[in-house]
């Protein structure tokens, strides 16, 4: 009995020591988010608006690194739990290949399509017109995304989390301090509006890549950023990452296209939606950086064990990473709801927006706990042991076969009420659960994928 509440123990005491500093990381990159939001909030629904859906194409780029990256980390984290640093060298060398390809197409098609780009999500003039100038600024900045989010995230797969917290928070202080000099025009700066906001992501960004390199060039002793990895060959290697890699991409592709959906779909509706369902997502975000710190943490820990060929701890581990989820989802909601009136109260938005916006509150307080359990299940515990598949089907399954069909249909078919489309639109998470606990019994994510 002693030596299983030491056990115990020791195991809650890794996952907090990997959860906290992610839950920071996530906490200051909603921080960055809320910042452009409560001061373009203060200058405008357009402008809020413009840059909320402008940001959707970052978004996208986003889900692709995360893909990139979560497929890497299903061989790094186990690698990592067999000791094989240099093989771990090379998944990041390739990584980072991919993003940087994939970065350099979305900086050239948002310079040269930024209007049309806009035009997927709206059909508001002024909407587009200030979309498209924050588009042409922070276009520039995913080359830098494409190296420092793979980077950083594949350090966190190898129990280096405390970078990342760094980086980001010196990245929110720029961010904060120079939206609010260039927005309003502080110290004798141009008033800049919604390009203030987009040139002070760029500074952010910069300094989060120098930050990076620095730390990779000098302090990182155990994992190597080579030069010769990025572009070398390693067929056998490269083969393993388009297994799990390429899976991971298609469902983050296709979850991030169907935000992207419910983003139209509400921007065809009024800007006074779109604007509510902005600070909507914002609220959310800062109610789940414990819940996605818990699905990162139990990738790591899980990939770590099943390396080291415990199939039973790993067993033991992916219960426990459950129970937390679910835990932390009914907090999260929680914050929500204490933070409902608060938000509503302190935003300079119309009178229907902040109707709106009350509603989409009491419903993302319901989603953020189904969620929490999904996340903790497809992202951590599934991907840990190579099942990269399962989230592609049930993601597409709910999502475009459920949630984003019957909303698309309520809101330009039958022509229901914002309210009922936002929750049809909110319904996929509910939908997962069945799919995602019968697969998790049925063991078949428990795979060590190392050679």
């Amino acid at each position: 009995m002693v030596k299983l509440e030491q056990e115990s123990r020791e195991f809650y005491k890794k996952v907090f020591a990997l959860v906290i500093p992610m839950a920071l990381q996530n906490l200051i990159n909603t921080g960055i988010t809320t910042a452009d939001v409560v001061m373009l909030g203060r200058v405008g629904e357009d402008v809020l608006s413009g840059s909320s859906l402008a940001g959707q194409i970052q978004f996208i780029l986003n889900l692709i690194f995360f893909g990139i990256t979560s497929g890497a980390t299903v061989l790094t984290a186990q690698y990592w739990g067999k000791g094989d640093k240099r093989t771990i060298e090379k998944v990041l060398g390739i990584a980072l290949r991919v993003s940087l390809v994939t970065a350099a197409l979305f900086t050239v098609i948002t310079l040269c399509f930024p209007t049309r780009l806009m035009r997927i999500f709206t059909t508001e003039p002024q909407v587009i017109a200030e979309g498209t100038k924050y588009l042409k600024i922070v276009a520039y900045t995913y080359l830098f995304m494409a190296i420092t989010v793979v980077y950083l995230n594949i350090m966190r797969s190898v129990e280096r989390v405390v970078i990342s917290t760094i980086v980001y928070l010196v990245s929110m202080l720029i961010n904060i301090v120079f939206n609010a000099i260039f927005i309003f025009g502080l110290f004798g700066f141009p008033e800049m509006g919604i390009e203030g906001a987009a040139l002070a992501t760029l500074l952010a960004r910069f300094a989060e890549l120098a930050i990076v390199l620095c730390y990779a060039k000098w302090k990182n002793k155990d994992i190597r950023m080579h030069v010769s990895d990025i572009w070398g060959k390693n067929p056998v290697l490269f083969q393993d990452f388009l297994k799990y890699s390429l899976p991971v991409i298609i469902n983050e592709l296709i979850w991030g296209a169907g935000f992207s959906a419910n983003a139209a779909i509400i921007g065809h509706l009024n800007s006074s939606a779109v604007a509510a369902n902005s600070v909507a997502r914002v609220t959310r975000n800062l109610a789940t950086v414990i819940v996605f710190g818990i699905a990162n943490a139990t990738s790591i820990m899980l990939g770590k064990v099943i390396g080291e060929n415990k199939p039973e701890l790993a067993k033991k581990y992916a219960k426990r990473f459950i129970f937390l989820s679910i835990i932390f989802g009914i907090m999260g909601a929680g914050v929500i709801m204490i933070a409902r009136p608060f938000v509503i109260s302190n935003l300079s938005v119309s009178e229907r927006s902040a109707e709106y916006m009350s509603f989409m509150l009491l419903c993302m307080a319901i989603y953020v706990i189904a969620q929490a359990m999904n996340t903790t299940l497809i992202v951590g515990i599934f991907r840990a042991g190579g099942d990269t598949r399962i989230g592609l089907f049930i993601d597409a399954g709910t999502m475009w076969c459920g949630s984003i069909l019957f909303g698309a249909l309520a809101a330009f078919v039958f022509k229901a009420p914002v309210e009922i489309v936002y929750l049809i639109l909110l319904s996929d998470e509910v939908l997962k659960l069945p799919f995602s606990f019968g697969r998790y019994f049925q063991k078949k994510w428990l795979k060590n994928v190392t050679r």
